[in-house]
């Protein structure tokens, strides 16, 4: 991966767009923009060859496949050593249920996302996780009822598009 370099107002647009439709065309991409197709795809492959895009994927509906149940659980550890973080994360990295993973400040230590089939498959997966003995001191889990909007981009323009002396 090369070295970063520093990101123009157009190419936070670019990320802005990609991320927002990575399907779009090239043309129509350029047009977004404001630039002709060939700078803009040489502008899009230089962005992902310095690691500012790491990919590109669907985005699946998934209520269309079946029910799912989604809980956000706090974490609190027993013990507070690098050794201890470090193993309960390898732990959690190989359950494909937990689909976020945070390391917080405050009251708890982590802050996990899970998406399962229902609460007994929940209750199941955090009894097996409590068993492997991987350091969990206690939990507290919050079932979604509604989530009224998810945005799957980062508001990269608001973030990094303004002037420092703004």
């Amino acid at each position: 991966m090369n070295m970063p370099f520093k990101l123009d107002r157009i190419d936070l647009k670019i990320l802005g767009q990609l991320q927002k439709n990575g399907r779009v065309t090239n043309v129509d991409l350029a047009d977004a923009v404001g630039l002709s197709p060939s700078p803009c795809l040489m502008r899009v492959k230089r962005l992902e060859k310095a690691g500012y895009i790491t990919g590109y994927g669907a985005q699946i509906q998934l209520q269309k496949l079946g029910n799912t149940l989604m809980v956000f659980t706090e974490v609190t550890l027993s013990d507070h050593r690098r050794d201890d973080f470090s193993r309960f994360e390898a732990a959690i990295r190989g359950v494909d249920e937990i689909i976020e993973c945070h390391l917080v400040s405050g009251g708890y230590d982590y802050l996990l996302k899970f998406i399962t089939q229902g609460v007994n498959h929940y209750q199941e997966i955090i009894e097996e996780l409590l068993e492997r003995n991987i350091g969990i001191e206690k939990y507290f889990s919050y079932i979604v009822i509604k989530s009224p909007f998810i945005k799957n981009y980062y508001p990269i323009e608001s973030l990094f598009g303004r002037q420092k002396d703004e």
